[in-house]
């Protein structure tokens, strides 16, 4: 994932492999059925890099590790149509159907250089309110106001999704149970969706495990707000 300026964020889709002695491995599209009759096939993509995935010459592989070379490929709407070596004829096209493929991670090195991110390196961490927002608000920005729960792709940007830590936190006490139960209409869980822009999403701190907001009027309830409030 590259994190957008003010107009884009790019997802890279993750498949993290549990087996460390086995290569990390992205999965970048899946084959549909076969288009024309000299073995071109329709993708439909899951890497925001398909220019990059899908130009002559790229490699990819399925999950058997066999491997699928490109010989020319051209975006058709929200598809791709694209010609693997060794595929001359719509059968062998056919056959294809289904079938997902996938290629290497990139260097995490290099991604850091890149300020790129995996969603999986975001889920999880805690949300806190930027500096310069908590200045103009008097709050306090060393407060965590939500964990991300997900990233998702949106139409114009990729979003962050936003889960409120109050219920969840005393949800999973189980010493506070029974106290959970007689407030729960003052924990109810809040989810909101954030644009994954670098004028709303300033700062990602993997290190330390947080990213900053600086929400524009409106974005962020109430609710999650006042968690960081000073008194």
């Amino acid at each position: 994932m590259n994190q957008g300026n003010d107009v884009d964020s790019t997802v890279v889709n993750d498949v993290t492999n549990d087996d460390p002695q086995q290569r990390e491995l992205l999965r970048v599209c899946r084959i549909g059925r076969a288009q024309g009759i000299k073995g071109e096939v329709n993708v439909w993509a899951f890497t925001d890099e398909p220019e990059l995935r899908f130009a002559p010459g790229a490699v990819l592989a399925d999950s058997a590790g066999h491997e699928y070379h490109v010989v020319r490929s051209r975006q058709f709407k929200k598809r791709w149509i694209i010609l693997f070596e060794g595929v001359a004829d719509r059968n062998a096209a056919e056959a294809l159907n289904g079938i997902e493929l996938f290629c290497d991670a990139d260097d995490p090195d290099e991604m850091e250089d890149e300020e790129a991110w995996y969603p999986s390196d975001l889920i999880g961490l805690e949300v806190r309110l930027d500096p310069g927002f908590c200045e103009r608000n008097h709050c306090d920005d060393t407060v965590a106001i939500a964990k991300v729960g997900d990233v998702l792709d949106g139409a114009a940007q990729s979003l962050l999704e936003l889960k409120s830590i109050a219920a969840s936190d005393v949800n999973a006490d189980a010493d506070v149970e029974a106290e959970a139960d007689e407030h729960a209409d003052e924990h109810e869980p809040m989810s909101v969706l954030v644009p994954f822009v670098e004028a709303i999403v300033p700062e990602i701190d993997l290190e330390h495990g947080y990213v900053s907001i600086d929400p524009p009027s409106g974005l962020l309830p109430d609710a999650m707000l006042d968690v960081a409030k000073k008194s």
